[in-house]
């Protein structure tokens, strides 16, 4: 097969959470267990660090990656989902897995992945601990997917793990409370493994507290103690809260030489490290154009406050969603004095846009439908002069179109 033809099989024949939403979720770790054995259990063959988390944990396992990179390790890096190609969720030292190595990896297991069914994320678990341990990673930042206890990923026994943020996504699968989520997200706590929170929440506190105890793993929540003066290249104030928790699992991780020099230069550089794309990423000046993948309430109003803290004249806004998500509860967290262009990213789980505007509509946003997120981006371009601001987002699917 082909690389194209390899994707085909894997989006169109074996269904994929961002696609499909509910209908492709495998709550359980049967299968990943399993598809490992027969891998030869690679996880067991290099050394991790997983993070979970609502929000900021794309940006931390990021920072993680460029300093430990910085430092003049070979690391690996585990993210989800990809905005471009898919390879971007497997990388080693910023560099994408190769086409061949995907092609080879599926030909290759094809016929258990098909006879077993197993789930998109599922294969690509697969795919990346494999990865790691052929090319001998001295270190690898594994994101969680979705959830924690559960999610394909939390087969590791890493170095440290670091949970981010807690926060209302995803309720129906991980609960409708944030102790809930807080339990789910606790499950990649292991045994005698220290465990960064990087941010304190009353709600949860208690719970990662109760879980760290029980294991025997020391907890650290990394806001008691911020440490400030360091410098990102990932835009935006809510960085502050992603770096206090880098900065204590980097203190809590073990046995890697990790200077103070590699700490600052990872920070400054985790773009150009990593490749991360599409956080509070400026696409052009003049009209300032900024995207942001955050699509939950508590992330987007980091990212909106970031918004009003900008200097421009009138806002436009590109805005879309997935029908899975509470539109409801994050639209009023919307400035009502911006332009709006409604949109629905190109995947069978968006929202459709005539709908999201009526919904904008009741809580007082008014613009226009776009037939698409180009669309709707070109319409604000036409309208935009050069001292306004226009943001795109509402969803990680929205600014892949974009970026």
């Amino acid at each position: 097969m082909t690389y194209k033809e390899t994707l085909d099989w894997m989006f169109g024949q074996l269904p994929m959470y961002q696609q499909k939403g509910a209908a492709a979720l495998n709550a359980k770790l049967d299968n990943i267990i399993q598809f490992c054995n027969v891998l030869d259990n690679p996880e067991k063959k290099f050394k991790s660090i997983h993070v979970a988390g609502t929000n900021g944990k794309g940006s931390s396992s990021h920072m993680l990656a460029s300093i430990l990179q910085e430092a003049g390790y070979k690391v690996g890096l585990y993210t989800s989902p990809h905005l471009k190609d898919f390879r971007e969720r497997i990388k080693i030292n910023g560099k994408v897995v190769g086409k061949d190595f995907v092609i080879d990896f599926i030909e290759g297991h094809k016929a258990f992945l098909d006879y077993h069914k197993l789930s998109f994320f599922e294969m690509t678990v697969g795919m990346a601990f494999s990865y790691f341990a052929e090319e001998e990673v001295d270190i690898a930042v594994i994101e969680v997917g979705l959830g924690g206890r559960l999610d394909s990923t939390n087969i590791i026994t890493p170095e440290v793990s670091l949970i981010t943020n807690i926060g209302m996504d995803h309720t129906q699968f991980l609960g409708d409370t944030l102790e809930k989520i807080a339990l789910e997200k606790a499950g990649i706590i292991k045994a005698r493994v220290p465990v960064v929170i990087s941010e304190t929440q009353d709600e949860t506190q208690m719970i990662f507290k109760l879980i760290a105890h029980q294991l025997k793993s020391k907890i650290v929540f990394a806001d008691e103690n911020p440490i400030s003066g360091y410098q990102t290249d990932l835009l935006g104030d809510y960085q502050k809260k992603n770096i206090n928790g880098v900065l204590a699992t980097i203190h809590q991780l073990k046995n890697f030489d990790v200077p103070e020099e590699a700490i600052s230069n990872g920070l400054k550089n985790v773009v150009k490290n990593t490749g991360l794309l599409g956080r509070w990423q400026i696409l052009q000046h003049e009209p300032l154009v900024v995207c942001d993948t955050a699509h939950n309430k508590e992330g987007l109003q980091l990212v909106i406050e970031q918004v009003e803290k900008q200097s421009f004249d009138t806002l436009h806004m590109v805005l879309g969603f997935v029908k899975d998500k509470d539109v409801k509860a994050v639209l009023p967290l919307f400035p009502k004095d911006a332009h709006y262009y409604f949109v629905r990213p190109s995947i069978p789980r968006g929202m459709d846009e005539v709908q999201l505007q009526e919904l904008a509509v009741e809580q007082g946003l008014t613009g226009k439908v776009c037939k698409s997120v180009r669309a709707g981006l070109s319409e604000a371009l036409k309208h935009a002069k050069s001292n306004d601001m226009i943001y795109v987002g509402g969803s990680t699917f929205v600014v892949a179109e974009v970026v």
